[in-house]
């Protein structure tokens, strides 16, 4: 297929451009293979010059196109010939609903082109090969191709756990992706599992995801494991190497949690059709606790009428509450942040072990397990580290992407497997950080690029579904990586919280539905102007730097002060 066959009209002049928030511009519009250009007009007319947008056309998830007709006339004609009534102006509307939320207006003169340059857009918005993506072209002078991509984070993650424990190694069970095709090459076992076992206890569990590590918590030495869910069936059936793969991880006499994602319902149906739960009486050290996250459909629809409801200025104070609570978006948040801290809790102050799956072991689990290390490991809630646990948990982990983030929120196709489990994630660690606004070495900034990028993105990094795709496909070695990108200095620079103080306790959010916010600084950031506040930043960015004493070593005297009064330390551990 060649681009050149899915654009019908190239450039339309006399184009004008809406956007909430901002003037409208009037200039001259190009499509291309990727994206949606408007050079506007240089000066006359009171316009500025240099005003341009560039759109990723992958960005947009809905085309919407209004053609106006101005009216008709009937040029002369001679005795005998044909009557010739033809449209004397006409003009059309097309609303570009982006994935980022973003709604941009373009009235173009002239039907036809209007309905070319619709169908272009679709056309091209539409495009579903990995191959033929943006990022397979994207060539910045200012990086090379193989920067920035993680040497193996899953061995570099190992390595810093060796140092602290020998009863984990790292296993190239999966070298070849046939044990498992959504991990990673290599994975962290239990020491005292042979690469048989695995491979048995592998079959025994949904889509071949057999428990690995997934976080070790140094202050006590237990450990966090995802895994997908058992296939014990109607019959009950039973995996001995699955069972000695648990049993392995507890010593006599210790006890460990099975967290379930889905309801105790949900869990019983699914063995009906093959699925199922750990019995206690094959593990026998091991409780189950069921805890339900929404994923799927009623994920997306519920993200789609929050959204709806965010963009409908008539509502009133009643209306909007209504709304608000009727989409259930803010449940979700609570339910996944309550989920993350039961873990959480488990580990450190039950010191006990933990398992966490639901069906396929790609979805809820990766939003507990990441949430988790970050509510407890100092180090993930840094920028590095943060880059880190995304790439462990959700990347490499198998999160698919390309699925999960086709659509966003103003799609018309029906919808198949979306649904914006990072974008709940993302939320999640907003909440953190609005409740600990010290602890966090990154701004809210970089949660709003990570979801952009998710959705729409010039880089490789968020592209497939997982590892073997990815490695189908070329991506580390034919595109670059958002961290390449992320981490040059003036990027860099834009990310960081300008407050933040390295903490290193574990930070116990509240749940209660008081504490959880709607987060505004994303689902209102095309609609309410973000000026004020991004001067207010600006200004302690400028105190910072301009201080002998910089911001960030004060609220460091301040924290270490805090944490020798025990009410204050009772209070940040609550």
């Amino acid at each position: 297929m060649e681009f050149s066959e899915l654009i019908k009209t190239a450039t339309v002049e006399s184009v004008l451009l809406s956007c909430a928030g901002q003037p409208a511009v009037k200039g001259t519009l190009c499509i291309t293979s990727h994206h949606l250009l408007l050079s506007s007009c240089p000066g006359g007319d009171g316009q500025p010059s240099a005003v341009e947008l560039w759109l990723l056309i992958r960005n947009v998830d809905a085309v919407e196109k209004r053609v106006q007709n101005v009216g008709w006339y009937q040029p002369p004609r001679s005795s005998g010939s044909p009557r010739d009534t033809r449209l004397a102006g006409s003009s059309g509307t097309i609303t570009l609903r982006c994935k980022d939320l973003k709604v941009l207006q373009l009235e173009i003169p002239g039907m036809e082109e209007c309905l070319n340059i619709a169908s272009s857009i679709e056309a091209l918005s539409s495009v579903d090969s990995v191959m033929m993506m943006y990022p397979f072209f994207h060539r910045p002078q200012s990086l090379r191709l193989e920067e920035g991509w993680p040497l193996l984070p899953v061995e570099q993650y190992f390595q810093q756990i060796a140092t602290q424990t020998t009863q984990w190694r790292l296993s190239d069970v999966n070298q070849d992706f046939a044990t498992c095709p959504t991990y990673p090459p290599a994975v962290i076992v239990p020491a005292a599992v042979s690469e048989e076992t695995l491979r048995r206890a592998a079959r025994f569990r949904q889509g071949g995801r057999f428990p690995v590590l997934s976080y070790y918590h140094a202050r006590n030495g237990t450990v966090m494991l995802r895994s997908g869910q058992p296939l014990t069936g109607p019959n009950r059936k039973r995996c001995p190497e699955d069972e000695m793969l648990l049993g392995s991880v507890l010593d006599e006499g210790e006890r460990g949690f099975i967290i379930d994602t889905r309801s105790a319902q949900m869990a019983k149906q699914a063995r009906m059709t093959g699925g199922g739960t750990e019995p206690k009486s094959s593990y026998p050290q091991w409780k189950r606790l069921h805890r339900p996250l929404e994923r799927g459909r009623p994920l997306q629809e519920s993200f789609i009428k929050l959204v709806e409801a965010c963009n409908d200025a008539s509502l009133g104070m009643d209306r909007w509450l209504g709304r608000l609570e009727s989409c259930r978006w803010l449940s979700h948040v609570k339910a996944a942040l309550s989920t993350a801290c039961l873990a959480a809790q488990c580990l450190d102050r039950e010191e006990s072990s933990v398992l966490v799956h639901g069906a396929e072991g790609t979805d809820t689990t990766l939003l507990v397990t990441a949430l988790a290390q970050v509510i407890l490991e100092p180090g993930c809630r840094t920028l590095k580290g943060f880059q880190g646990l995304l790439e462990r948990e959700w990347i490499q982990a198998g999160h698919p992407f390309h699925l999960r983030c086709a659509r966003s929120a103003y799609s018309h196709a029906r919808l198949k497997q979306e649904a914006p489990l990072f974008l709940l994630f993302l939320d999640c660690v907003w909440q953190l950080s609005r409740q600990f606004p010290f602890s966090l070495e990154f701004s809210e900034g970089l949660l709003l690029t990570l979801f952009d990028n998710a959705y729409a993105s010039d880089y490789g990094t968020f592209l497939c579904n997982n590892e073997k795709e990815r490695c189908l496909c070329k991506v580390k070695e034919s595109t670059h990586s958002l961290w390449a990108w992320l981490d040059q200095p003036e990027e860099r620079k834009k990310y960081l919280n300008p407050l933040y103080s390295p903490n290193p306790l574990v930070i116990w959010p509240s749940v209660e539905p008081q504490s959880i916010q709607l987060w505004q600084g994303f689902f209102f950031r095309w609609i309410r102007s973000s000026q004020y506040l991004d001067e207010a930043w600006a200004e302690i960015w400028r105190l910072v730097e301009s201080s002998n004493t910089p911001v960030k070593e004060s609220t460091e005297n301040r924290l270490s002060r805090s944490l020798s009064d025990p009410t204050t330390r009772m209070e940040n551990e609550r």
